[in-house]
């Protein structure tokens, strides 16, 4: 298979931390020399792809930010076209709420009746924080998630990510998100593929997480490459009801797949 773009998850496939991992200049450098387009696609709400720009050059990848799509990209970009406006309240760090600002949405308490909640990551999450989002959400607010991911990879090791959070507020709320707007979902199906103007069959991903990451390439009709480097392993492979089309040690073979 001859393909024309690729989607790269960035932790625990291009970075742990902020260090490129073994093999990943390697890859990136094949992928350049199959020449094809690529995004960087990430779950984290947190950076804005100026931010992730930044990381990623620290980290020796030459990068531009209109090659970077995270969750905060896809929800900001929903809920400007869904929500103009709306009265929004958000769990989340500071780098999401800067971002729904940006994008035009007024971020407001629990208490001022929001016409939308945003649930994300919050390494301060907290009690109060359960508690407000339970008042923002009994009177009838539309309830978004930026992303899936239940524990997220650091350079110390995983932690809890934005599905920790989302469990939390979906238990106290008793709801579930009207959708969670990062990968594999369809929103973040139809943004990467608009930004890279390809088909979906002329497009590898390439990540560490089985139900995102490959799960978002199968839904869409990607080619899918799951690489060792993150939180999948053998066991989780054995699993898994997502099967990728290749598995590698690291993105440093993806010439593997490329020049077969």
């Amino acid at each position: 298979m001859e393909y024309r773009g690729v989607v790269l998850d960035v932790d625990g496939t291009v970075v742990r931390g902020d260090e490129a991992i073994p093999g990943a200049l390697d890859g990136l450098a094949a992928i350049e020399d199959a020449g094809l387009d690529r995004l960087f696609v990430s779950n984290n709400p947190t950076k804005a792809p100026p931010a992730y720009e930044s990381r990623l050059r620290g980290a020796g990848i030459e990068v531009s930010t209109d090659e970077i799509v995270t969750s905060g990209t896809t929800t900001t970009v929903f809920l400007a076209d869904e929500h103009p406006g709306a009265r929004t309240f958000c769990i989340g760090e500071s780098g999401l709420h800067d971002q729904l600002r940006e994008a035009g949405l007024e971020l407001v308490g629990p208490t001022d009746d929001p016409e939308v909640v945003v649930v994300a990551i919050d390494r301060d999450f907290h009690f109060d924080d359960m508690r407000d989002a339970y008042v923002a959400l009994r009177n009838g607010a539309q309830f978004y998630g930026t992303d899936p991911d239940i524990v997220i990879p650091t350079a110390d090791g995983d932690i809890p990510g934005s599905g920790a959070v989302i469990h939390a507020v979906a238990g106290v709320a008793g709801r579930e998100p009207d959708a969670i707007l990062g990968k594999p979902s369809p929103v973040a199906q139809g943004i990467v593929l608009d930004r890279l103007g390809l088909p979906p069959e002329d497009v590898l991903i390439v990540g560490d997480r089985l139900d995102t990451d490959i799960a978002f390439g199968l839904d869409a009709g990607m080619g899918t490459a799951v690489v060792r480097t993150g939180v999948t392993d053998d066991a989780a492979l054995a699993n898994s009801e997502y099967e990728p089309d290749h598995v590698l040690d690291s993105l440093g073979d993806i010439g593997q797949v490329l020049f077969a």
